[in-house]
């Protein structure tokens, strides 16, 4: 059986710079009926264990540090016994939320990663924070780009380690050089495709945000 790729959305806060803001967030699970790498699981560990099910967890990857996105993460791992995975270049958010624990893995540019038959390639997308990243699957024609490239614009850039020129490059160098009609599966809101965002990137230049 072909992997597929599932969608919870899950509710709580996210707090940075003194700040916190109610947030609703995407966790996505991409695989079979038996292995999933499950992305950005988040606030509720419940609901995301019950989307899980039985099956091998592969992977819990996360896309860039931010508590919204890691603060079920490690209550996960430790159910399902599945390593965490997110880039070194976020150390600094990720032990905010979890002082006393590292990661399994530090992600880096380039891994490829494995679920259920199907190949999963990190690339990074700084901007947002300065470790986000993206997982593009060829196989699925899908690219999960957690809080750097939304349905019609690139994610917020103006809290700490966050810098607009560099989302930018980010977005068009790594995401817009996709192939036109990859599905674009974002942190927060609705899905879109590279096609559909990629005639905007001037706008958004122009805008500043």
């Amino acid at each position: 059986m072909s992997a597929r790729i599932e969608h919870v959305v899950t509710s709580g806060t996210f707090s940075l710079d003194g700040g916190t803001w109610d947030v609703d967030n995407n966790v996505w699970l991409i695989g079979d009926d038996s292995e999933v790498l499950v992305i950005d699981p988040a606030h509720d560990a419940e609901a995301v264990l019950e989307a899980i099910g039985g099956r091998t967890v592969a992977a819990l990857v996360c896309t860039h540090g931010h508590d919204d996105h890691i603060n079920a993460v490690a209550q996960i791992a430790d159910k399902v016994g599945a390593p965490i995975l997110i880039h070194s270049d976020d150390r600094a958010l990720w032990t905010v939320v979890y002082p006393d624990r590292e990661p399994d893995l530090w992600l880096v540019d380039r891994a490829v990663l494995e679920a259920a038959g199907t190949t999963f390639e990190v690339l990074s997308t700084p901007g947002h924070t300065y470790g986000s990243i993206s997982l593009y699957t060829q196989d699925l024609g899908a690219v999960f780009t957690g809080d750097t490239l939304f349905a019609g614009g690139p994610g917020a850039t103006g809290r700490s380690y966050s810098h607009f020129p560099t989302i930018i490059t980010s977005i068009r160098e790594r995401l817009l050089t996709l192939p036109p009609d990859t599905v674009v599966h974002t942190g927060h809101g609705p899905t879109t495709t590279i096609g559909a965002e990629a005639p905007q990137l001037d706008d958004w230049i122009k805008r500043g945000h």
